[in-house]
């Protein structure tokens, strides 16, 4: 079997290994469909924040194999698995902060997501990381369901109502997502901002939304249109410090801003503090979902959301490395898919 590996600086390349065999409580599953997610590209091209350099998080397929004891999945189940699951009885679960649980980044797939087949370990399968798909959903939907789910637990976190307006920095597939989502909670004016025109466009093509393509204006713009003074939230959805800087002075006062999008390593930036204080702005921070992050998100798709419109590309595994050129430039593609036998 094959599978996608980083192998130095702006390297991906596709390694051939054994077929895997489960050990008891694990299963392997066969890849059918698994997305380029931003954080994948930043362990290439960047300066990736977190340890981790396993590409493709984001994988749905067929269980081919179980491990002795395995009850709850045989081998023919159309799946979708999660890379991490939390404990839940820490100190941190308990605290709602799951996703930084010790056990939650202890817990992967082998060797990645974007392979011909991976294995799921006992952990993950017994605490709720694997999903059986129904069959109206195809395993590109089912794709979509991790990246969904970080915006949804995003979402969680944020102070709205139907009518609001809000800014999304960066319309990339999970801006995007934040934007529909964000239609779907009724909201009343939703911009989006980013420098590329094509996701501008293809984002008008999703919602109604305002396109800005983003200048030293933005924020202006932004507190002209949405009225009250600004956007009631925004969500900056890149990594990108300015981008971050020019949310915080689009929303109103008592807004509040999402960082959603991974930094590099050792981000700086500054901050008019007195400027935030006053105007009562609250920051937040989401990493990453859990598992039932993940339901909520098989919801949302199970009941309509058509996240599998944001994808524009499909590659094989083998083509991995052209596939990842062809999202570092994001210059015409959204989502990029990489497809699998399953």
């Amino acid at each position: 079997m094959r599978y996608a590996a980083v192998r130095g600086p702006d390297d991906v390349s596709v390694v051939d290994a054994k077929s895997l065999v489960p050990a008891p409580g694990d299963i392997v599953v066969g890849m059918a469909a698994c997305g380029i997610c931003g954080s994948d590209l930043e362990k290439v091209y960047g300066q990736y924040s977190q340890p981790s350099t396993r590409l493709g998080h984001e994988p749905a397929g067929v269980v081919k194999a179980v491990g002795k004891g395995v009850e709850d999945f045989e081998p023919g189940d159309r799946v979708f698995t999660h890379h991490h699951v939390p404990c839940y009885d820490c100190y941190l679960c308990r605290h709602g902060n799951e996703t930084r649980c010790p056990r939650y980044s202890a817990s992967n797939l082998s060797p990645c997501g974007l392979a011909d087949e991976y294995l799921v370990p006992a952990w993950n399968v017994v605490r709720g990381g694997v999903l059986k798909l129904p069959d109206r959903i195809s395993f590109e939907q089912a794709a979509m369901i991790e990246p969904l789910a970080c915006c949804v637990r995003a979402w969680s976190k944020l102070d709205f109502m139907p009518g609001d307006s809000a800014a999304i920095f960066g319309v990339g597939s999970t801006g995007m997502m934040h934007a529909m989502l964000a239609a779907r909670n009724g909201f009343e004016n939703i911009f989006c901002v980013d420098t590329n025109k094509f996701r501008l466009d293809f984002v008008g093509n999703l919602i109604s939304a305002d396109a800005i393509l983003a200048d030293d204006a933005t924020s202006d713009k932004i507190r002209d249109r949405a009225g009250h003074g600004g956007a009631d939230i925004a969500i900056v959805a890149t990594g990108s410090m300015g981008a971050l800087r020019s949310a915080i002075s689009s929303v109103r006062y008592g807004g509040d801003v999402m960082m959603f999008g991974v930094p590099p390593k050792n981000a700086l930036t500054r901050l008019d503090m007195e400027y935030i204080y006053t105007r009562e702005i609250t920051l937040y921070n989401s990493y990453a979902a859990s598992d039932r992050d993940t339901e909520k998100a098989l919801e949302l798709i199970e009941g309509g959301l058509e996240v599998e419109r944001l994808i524009t590309h499909r590659y094989d595994v083998a083509d991995s490395p052209a596939a990842f050129e062809r999202a570092r430039s994001g210059s015409d593609a959204v989502k990029i898919v990489i497809n699998g036998a399953g």
